[in-house]
Order: structure tokens, then sequence, then C-alpha cells
């Protein structure tokens, strides 16, 4: 059994986790927090929450239980000090912010709007998709969970593993997000439900804080040169899901069909899905759970490949569950699979 910590309870992604935790019973939530919350139970904030007993929110300052593995589900700024405080007292770190993601400092900084005072921790920390860092993440003692629509990209194109070395160097990606992956904690008008409603738009155009995360990693473990990666994000009237749209070019031919390697590639992988045609991939099938479905199709030397993640679930709390049952040696799929 593992101790479990969250700060920032509160929020989207740290409500979904505890929501995953109350339907099993081999980790223990021993501590939440929100400042705008404190003192209140759980019971009170969220009494769709079935925990056997009763949390109160405390404030993010207060002591954590000494033995317990600490999830930061907090603003940017504040995971740049509070990982590297939790990891020198001997906690296990997640950390849902995108912080500790990028190993270029001044990339890191742009994208983030921050000066990042802790920057030499980036190397402690292990890139949370466990189906591609599964073997690190086990001996992990602090994770950086993906990005949501970074999870969309990267995950599919690392599954065509046996095709990347056959694919031009330019990969564009279009993702469209409910309000939940792309506003966040952002309370901009432009992000809240008022203002997708009977609407729909791009945002943050050559811009956005997960396009240097994908370029860094959809190449991972390959050994090949990063691509260029033109990543547009849009957000759709709905309240939860990423479906996204990715073309990749062939420059050579492959030697196995790219439906044939994926499909390999995922063989073994629980919550990956893959679906007969493209047309199969939408948002109602991945709602409210921790799968990734994919499909592809072939026209030429261009690949059309379709995903669609659960952007609080897969794309957040759920493959941050993942990363807590691997980090403790308990079964992967515990709490997410019915």
């Amino acid at each position: 059994m593992a101790e479990i910590s969250i700060l920032g309870a509160g929020g989207l992604t740290g409500k979904e986790l505890l929501s995953l935790l109350s339907h099993q019973s081999t980790h223990e939530v021993v501590h939440i927090t929100s400042d705008k919350l404190a003192g209140k139970t759980l019971a009170e904030v969220f009494p769709e929450i079935p925990f056997p007993k009763n949390l109160t929110f405390r404030k993010h300052e207060d002591a954590v239980p000494s033995k317990s593995l600490v999830v930061l589900a907090v603003p940017n700024e504040v995971s740049v000090e509070s990982a590297p405080k939790f990891l020198d007292a001997g906690h296990k770190v997640i950390d849902l912010s995108g912080v500790y993601r990028l190993h270029d400092q001044e990339i890191l900084e742009k994208s983030y709007k921050l000066k990042h005072t802790k920057f030499s921790y980036v190397d402690k920390a292990v890139f949370g998709i466990p189906e591609i860092f599964r073997d690190k993440l086990k001996n992990a003692d602090f994770v950086s969970n993906p990005g949501c629509f970074s999870t969309s990209v990267i995950l599919p194109v690392f599954l065509l593993n046996e095709l990347r070395k056959n694919l031009k160097p330019r990969i564009v990606a279009d993702s469209k997000s409910g309000v939940s992956g792309a506003g966040g904690r952002t309370e901009d008008a432009g992000f809240s439900y008022t203002g997708v409603y009977e609407n729909f738009r791009a945002y943050k155009i050559l811009s956005h804080q997960h396009e240097p995360e994908i370029q860094e990693y959809i190449y991972a473990n390959s050994g090949l040169a990063a691509p260029e990666v033109i990543f547009t994000p849009h957000l759709l009237p709905v309240y939860r899901g990423i479906l996204s749209t990715i073309v990749l070019e062939l420059d050579s031919e492959p030697s196995v069909d790219p439906m044939t390697a994926i499909q390999n590639s995922s063989a073994n992988e629980p919550f990956i899905r893959i679906l007969k045609t493209p047309e199969e991939v939408e948002l109602k099938k991945i709602q409210h759970t921790n799968f990734l479905d994919i499909s592809i199709r072939r026209r030429g030397s261009t690949l059309v490949v379709v995903s669609a993640l659960d952007n609080l679930v897969k794309g957040a709390a759920g493959q941050a569950l993942q990363n807590i049952n691997l980090m403790t040696g308990t079964k992967e799929t515990l709490g997410l699979l019915p």
C-alpha cells in the first residue's frame, strides 16, 4: 500500500485523481490541499467521491505525511519550488505541471513564461508515459507527468516505431480539446464554457507549450534526430476529451504495413485500443476512461493518424495513477480498469 498526498486536490486534475483513487483499496489518500478550500471536508466539496474516511483540505504549506508519495496538481510556478523541496525530504513525487518536462532551459522558460530556479532537477525526472518509459518509471523517485495534448501525439507516433526511420522529418498535428484540457486553471473568458458554446477556434498557434514537449519526446528511444513539429490546438465546445489528427509523410517504402506496425507495438498495452478506421475514433468512446484510441490510414506517401483520449484521465490523472502503480510496484492497471 502507498500513502498518497495530493497538493491541489481541489482542481480539475486533483479531483479526477481523487475520484480514481476512491475506487481501489490498495493506495490510501492521507493528505489533500487547497488554499481556497482549506478547512472544508472532502464530503462538503465533492460529495460524489465515495472515500471511506472524511478527509479535510489543508493549506499547501501544511506538513505532509513523511512516507507519502506526493502528487503536485498545482500551478507551474508552485511546482518549480515544491518538487525539489519534497524530493529533498525523501518523498517520491509526481508533478502534473509542465516545468520539469523540457531539457532546454531557454525553451522551457519561454514556453511557460517563468524563471526556472531549480532547473538542475529536470535531469532527475522521468517523463511519465508508461508505454515508452515503463522500466525507468518502475525505479523512479520523480516523475514529470506528460501534457494531455502531448500524449495524444507522442504515443501514436511512438507506436509506429517500425516506420519512424521511413518518415520525413516533419510532423503536423492538429488537436481539438474540450475546455477542461485547454483552459485548466486559466479563468480567461475565452476558455470558459460560455466562451466556447456555439463556437470553435484555434489558439496559441505556433506558441503552445506542448509543441516543444512533443518535439523532444516524439522520437524517444529511436536514436533519430527530432523532427520539426507543427502543432495547432483548437478549442471544442465540450467539457472533456482530445482528438488529434497527425499527418506524417513517408520518404521511403516501409517494410511493414502501418496498421500492422501499430497493432504489433501495442499488442500488450492495456490502455491502447487500435480501431479499424480513423472515422471510428471519437471522444464519446474514451471519455471517463484511461484509453487512448488510435487508427491510421495511408494514401501513397501520406499517413494520417487519428487519436483520442480523455485529457483528465489518460491525459493527466489516469496516467498519474499508472505512474503511481509503477513507482510502488503495484499492478499498473489498478484503479483504471473495471
